[in-house]
């Protein structure tokens, strides 16, 4: 049931969607400005290093090609200012410094000036080589580049900002899961000292009495032993129904922990009644429910679950589950072993990216109104 990331859903979508729009540019780049083929070359070294530059921002890792790619572009943009004659070629230098100086560490104003000016200072070197049209040659080779640099270099640090608040969501949301993951942990140690703590403070204070008593009244020693052992045995068969979660459970309780576990982890919760459940379907329901929502916590993103109750069956239908094949949930596969034995029928099941459990008990429900 575990899903992408909401960053590795935007990389996916950020490569499909404007990695075709920027080959296409820089190939336009090249066509529009090259004069020979070795003027094709250059230019198309500087597109390469934007592309390059873009893969690697999607991945997040802009600043590991940093360097070479605003190396190679920014070599590129005063050849063609000076050789080709071309004043689109700035795209590349542009493009890869808009991709890396939002995610600079420090300095990142002073660095978005840098390059600008650079642009500016380059694209106004053509003047040293074409004079018949000065005012065009700075519309071409300064304003416009200029222009575009500071438009797309003022989206992109709002866009570095979202790209933060994502990754913060998702940090967020995994620790509270985490929580509430923990959360279940410390209740299931309640439950597990309420079975034993009590026990073995009675062992300790009848294996102190049966001491005193074996040399006086043996008779009594072996009856204290007795109840020792008996004590013991039921002790471990309640801790083997509480690792198993076989133990008798409240569907009331389990329904209210699994709205707050999945509120902790900022999952929406809805409750359907269909009908009443029946008396003597909490216990078998109330299991599905706790292990279904453990699952839910520790393998899927979800955001939304919807539990559907009836007199004999529960349905609990979340998001946040991946296209891939059903992966293996041993818990599951457990679970699935239990609602079997009681007479149930467990269904298991992902569709439309929804991931949904279900458990019904008729054979149960028969033998139950058969009884009464």
């Amino acid at each position: 049931m575990d899903t992408e990331p909401a960053r590795g859903q935007l990389r996916r979508l950020n490569l499909t969607m404007f990695f075709p729009v920027l080959a296409v540019a820089g190939v336009a780049v090249v066509v529009m400005d090259a004069r020979t083929w070795w003027h094709a070359v250059v230019l198309g070294l500087s597109t390469l290093a934007a592309m390059v530059a873009f893969v690697r921002w999607a991945a997040g890792e802009v600043l590991r090609v940093a360097i070479p790619c605003l190396v190679v572009t920014a070599l590129v943009w005063p050849f063609s200012v000076l050789v080709v004659g071309g004043g689109s070629a700035f795209f590349g230098v542009f493009f890869v410094g808009a991709l890396v100086v939002p995610q600079l560490p420090r300095h990142r104003v002073a660095a978005a000036f840098a390059l600008t000016a650079y642009i500016a200072g380059v694209g106004a070197l053509r003047l040293l080589v074409a004079h018949d049209d000065v005012s065009g040659e700075l519309i071409q080779f300064v304003f416009v580049p200029v222009a575009i640099t500071a438009i797309v270099l003022g989206l992109m640090f709002p866009n570095k900002r979202f790209y933060d608040v994502v990754e913060e969501l998702e940090e967020a949301r995994e620790r509270e899961a985490e929580l509430a993951v923990i959360r279940e942990r410390v209740r299931f140690a309640s439950d597990l000292h309420d079975i034993q703590g009590h026990t073995l403070h009675v062992v300790k204070l009848k294996t102190a009495l049966a001491r005193k008593l074996v040399d006086i009244d043996a008779e009594r020693a072996k009856q204290e032993l007795g109840e020792i052992h008996a004590l013991v045995s039921d002790t471990i068969t309640q801790t083997k129904e509480l690792a198993y979660a076989q133990r008798e459970l409240n569907l009331s309780a389990e329904l209210e922990n699994a709205r707050n576990l999945f509120e902790a982890a900022g999952i929406r919760v809805r409750v359907n009644r269909e009908a009443d459940v029946d008396p003597d379907a909490g216990r078998l329901l109330g299991q599905v429910l706790r292990e279904t929502t453990t699952n839910i916590l520790r393998h899927a993103q979800a955001t939304r679950v919807r539990i559907t109750l009836s007199e004999w069956s529960i349905g609990i239908v979340n998001d946040g589950a991946q296209r891939a094949p059903l992966p293996e949930l041993r818990g599951l596969a457990a679970l699935e072993q239990r609602v079997v034995a009681d007479g149930g029928e467990l269904t298991v099941k992902q569709e439309g990216g929804q991931f949904v459990t279900a458990a019904s008990f008729p054979g149960k429900r028969s033998e139950v109104l058969e009884k009464r």
